[in-house]
C-alpha cells in the first residue's frame, strides 16, 4: 500500500488546542483528531494543511512551525502524518466534515479517544 503524506493542524488559542471528532461514516470514525488531510501532488505540506483547514473548518490559518511526524498504517491506510502548530487568522470555525469539536487544555486530552497517530503526537505538546 502506497504511503500518503497527511498534514494536520495543531491549532492553539488561549492555551487550548482545537480537536475534532471524525465522522462516524469515515475510517477511524468516532475518534478525535487534529484536523487536516492529504497532500496533493502540486503542494507543500504547509500548503496542504492551509487548504485542508479551509475546506474542513472554513477558516484561514497561518502555519507557525512544524511540531513533529508520525507514521500510522492499518489494513486500510498507510499515512505519514506531519503536524504543524497553526493560528487562525480569519473566520469562525464551521464543521464541514466532523461530528463535533472542542477546545481543550493539555490536561483534558485524556478525556477524549484519539486516532492512533494523533494520540502519539500529544506527548510533544
Amino acid at each position: 500500500m502506497k504511503k500518503v503524506n497527511v498534514s494536520a493542524a495543531v491549532i492553539v488559542k488561549d492555551n487550548k488546542y482545537f480537536i475534532a471528532k471524525r465522522n462516524k461514516d469515515k475510517h477511524l470514525g468516532g475518534y478525535f483528531e487534529f484536523p487536516g488531510g492529504k497532500q496533493d501532488d502540486n503542494e507543500t505540506l504547509e500548503q496542504a494543511v492551509i487548504r485542508e483547514i479551509k475546506e474542513e473548518l472554513n477558516v484561514d490559518i497561518t502555519v507557525d512551525r512544524k511540531l513533529g511526524e508520525e507514521h500510522y498504517s492499518d489494513e486500510k491506510i498507510n499515512v505519514h502524518l506531519h503536524y504543524f502548530f497553526c493560528t487562525i487568522i480569519k473566520g469562525d470555525i464551521v464543521l464541514k466534515e466532523h461530528e463535533e469539536a472542542a477546545w481543550v487544555s493539555k490536561e483534558e486530552f485524556n478525556k477524549y479517544k484519539f486516532a492512533e497517530g494523533d494520540k502519539d503526537i500529544i506527548s510533544l505538546l
